[in-house]
């Protein structure tokens, strides 16, 4: 593995993927950052939408426990973007599941780690639900911790129903058809260190205006969340943390906006956490953002804390 934009001591893995049915070349990014007393076994994470690894803290806290830290660039997201690639693409969230697949088989076959916790974010907490349904006969993950999940669409009834109904048509026979061309960035202003935020990172993988929405994309996320309502069986622990509280739909940066889920319904997150498996576990974070993880020191501390004493209590040997 070759040193990482961050620098020593990450390593970085390109995995190479399948051509996808429209013929494109796909990768996928694995980035390391190895404990120095390793025991407890390995933690993979997998970002959300408009998003990559970077978040050095979440890595070094992880590492400090005695977890081996891995993340999961996505195919067409930061590192793994390849030229004339649509950002974020995707018509079918079941693709990703072959680099989680690549990904784990390295932490488990060629790094030896007997135990495995899988951490997601905001999309990627709906991608990995749906993959430890998908594989919940295996033994591939221990344990499954979920950072403000993307559960449901935070939008009114109409919206949701017949917006979701006609979209459906739309994105099957117009897959790449922009939607939207983008969403407000009232977020990313909460976030980046060039607005209010106290975060660096690069604009090019993570605009604060995000990415445009297409049909087709917005068509795999309705699907994927029509299945977790209907209700998933993943057999391992699930840890869901949110947000206290949502402040939706404002288009300008405002100060509550950091201390509040700008991007998702908390509500909604925790309707729908129950229906993901047989052992879940839900635990809102006062004055968390929407990335738990990027709130104020306190508060991401908080979340992280959580996440220790729940793995300590469920993963005990």
């Amino acid at each position: 593995m070759d040193v990482d934009i961050l620098g020593e001591p990450y390593r970085v893995r390109t995995l190479p993927l399948a051509r996808t049915q429209d013929g494109d070349e796909v990768v996928a990014t694995l980035v390391r950052l190895p404990a120095d007393s390793p025991g407890k076994g390995a933690v993979l994470y997998v970002h959300g939408w408009c998003d990559y690894f970077f978040q050095d803290h979440v890595a070094r806290h992880f590492a400090a426990q005695g977890y081996d830290f891995y993340a999961l660039d996505l195919r067409r997201y930061g590192r793994s973007i390849r030229p004339d690639q649509l950002p974020t693409y995707t018509a079918d969230l079941t693709e990703y599941f072959e680099e989680i697949d690549a990904s784990i088989e390295v932490i488990r076959s060629e790094h030896g780690h007997r135990r495995v916790v899988l951490l997601a974010h905001s999309t990627g907490g709906l991608i990995a639900p749906l993959w430890a349904h998908e594989n919940r006969a295996s033994d591939l993950v221990d344990a499954l911790v979920l950072n403000s999940p993307w559960l449901d669409l935070a939008e009114p009834w109409l919206t949701r129903t017949v917006g979701t109904a006609v979209n459906n048509v739309v994105g099957r026979f117009a897959p790449r058809l922009v939607v939207k061309p983008g969403l407000a960035p009232t977020y990313g202003h909460s976030l980046s260190s060039t607005h209010n935020g106290e975060w660096t990172y690069d604009n090019a993988w993570k605009p604060s205006e995000h990415f445009p929405v297409r049909a087709g994309w917005l068509r795999a996320v309705r699907l994927g969340h029509a299945q977790v309502h209907r209700g998933l069986d993943i057999r391992v622990p699930v840890l869901v943390e949110h947000s206290s509280r949502s402040l939706l739909h404002r288009k300008k940066w405002e100060p509550a906006a950091m201390t509040a889920d700008t991007v998702l319904d908390v509500e909604q997150i925790a309707r729908w956490a129950p229906k993901l498996g047989r052992d879940v576990t839900t635990v809102p974070i006062e004055d968390g953002m929407h990335d738990l993880f990027l709130s104020a020191e306190p508060v991401r501390n908080k979340a992280l804390a959580e996440i220790d004493s729940w793995l300590a209590q469920r993963l005990s040997p």
